[in-house]
């Protein structure tokens, strides 16, 4: 079906949401998003957050289980989907829903207003895009720069790599959307749930474990100069453009992908191409091992993105995209947390800037952990931009403080999760 035309009120059921299906649909037509495979943060999740169409996902046997003309009551946030429901259920859903597009539009009075607590300190407020497209939408919801710009997305459903000219057009065209903006740019992070066909990568039986990310990118230096070139050039006019290496263990990891940077630079000033020299070099932070040694990786990173998605997956050992152990999957853990506080910590003592850019830099419940820490930065899908600036504007750095004392003390995720959920300011 070609879901660019689909009738208004349609829900999609699949087995996954991949790229290719989201081509013209809108709110305005697909209302609903129901997957067999996938968790909250699985790159099904993200794609729907980016369309700002509610999602459940992890739900066995929907595909063969829910037929043509079934009418379909459904939860994104708590993951309840109803199947030809009751006359009852359906006008409890209407009035959530009326509800929800209340919300939406108070959060209006939010747009283009500064970040700021309820002292005047600001924080930054960024997007997490997934291709250029994305940007429009980030800058409309009033996003004041890129804070993930996650570039696998411009590899998958196609059956070729994309050329240094398609990537470096890509690249440019959210820079100059962005100009005067900061514009942060993920290499390539493929594997783990994101396969690409025409890549050959082995088939693994851990894959989130596996060759991916950073490691495939060094093991596949061709494919990583072509990145990394269009990087470089995409930056010439606006100088905004950050470089964040994902899913790093160790220093030899930065440090060889600066190399095979300064060896890109080398060849552009060869070639007599424009390029920008002095583009900065950042760390996504989402593996213990980064979390454990972020003072030695700030001696080589110029800044630091804490991705809680992987981060939690790791730290945890529970599969983000397996609904056996979603319960499990939570970045109230206190592992967690002090993870994240120890980040942010070595950023501060170094002296480089430190951000979030995994689905809890949106959660309510744990902005004032964050800002009493001291994240500089909060980047957030677009749909979360006006919600997350309100949030942030009803604390005071005091109040912060206080509440972050108290869920630090607490020892279970049931206790950090339940009082910090009481502490939600409305």
């Amino acid at each position: 079906m070609d879901l660019a035309h689909a009738p208004a009120g349609t829900v999609i059921v699949a087995k996954d949401f991949t790229p290719s299906m989201t081509v013209g649909i809108s709110r305005e037509n697909v209302v609903g998003i129901i997957t067999e495979i996938g968790g909250r943060t699985s790159h099904s999740a993200i794609l729907a957050r980016a369309l700002e169409i509610p999602a459940v996902l992890g739900v066995p046997g929907a595909a063969d289980t829910i037929q043509n003309g079934d009418s379909i009551a459904m939860d994104g946030e708590f993951g309840h989907v109803y199947v030809n429901p009751d006359e009852r259920t359906l006008k409890d859903y209407e009035a959530r829903r009326e509800e929800f597009e209340h919300q939406r539009q108070m959060l209006k009075a939010y747009l283009n207003k500064p970040t700021v607590n309820a002292d005047g300190r600001a924080v930054g407020l960024y997007a997490n895009i997934g291709k250029p497209e994305d940007a429009q939408a980030a800058l409309e919801k009033g996003a004041e720069g890129i804070g993930l710009f996650r570039t696998e997305f411009l590899f998958m459903d196609r059956d070729s790599l994309p050329t240094e000219e398609e990537q470096m057009n890509a690249y440019r065209q959210v820079a100059a959307l962005f100009a005067g903006k900061e514009v942060i740019i993920r290499t390539l992070d493929v594997g783990g749930d994101k396969e690409i066909d025409y890549l050959h990568m082995k088939k693994e039986e851990n894959p989130f474990l596996g060759h991916r990310a950073i490691r495939y990118c060094l093991d596949n230096p061709e494919t990583y100069m072509i990145q990394l070139r269009a990087l470089l050039r995409a930056g010439a006019d606006h100088k905004n453009i950050k470089i964040m290496l994902p899913l790093v263990t160790g220093l030899e990891e930065i440090r060889a992908a600066k190399a095979m940077l300064e060896k890109a630079k080398k060849e552009l000033a060869a070639e007599g191409l424009p390029f920008d020299a002095n583009a900065q070099v950042g760390v996504m932070i989402e593996t213990p091992a980064a979390s454990q040694i972020a003072d030695l990786l700030a001696q080589e990173a110029a800044f630091f993105s804490i991705g809680t998605n992987d981060l939690t997956q790791y730290t945890l050992a529970v599969d983000r995209g397996n609904p056996d152990v979603a319960s499990l999957y939570t970045h109230f853990h206190p592992a967690v947390l002090r993870s994240i506080a120890n980040v942010i910590k070595a950023a501060k003592k170094a002296g480089i800037p430190v951000g979030m850019c995994g689905e809890a830099a949106a959660d309510p419940a744990l902005i004032p952990l964050l800002l009493s820490w001291g994240l500089d930065e909060f980047s957030v899908s677009a749909s979360a931009v006006l919600a997350t600036r309100r949030t942030i504007s009803l604390w005071s750095q005091q109040e912060a403080d206080d509440v972050q004392a108290e869920a630090m003390n607490l020892s279970s995720v049931k206790g950090i999760q339940g009082y910090l959920a009481s502490m939600i300011k409305k």
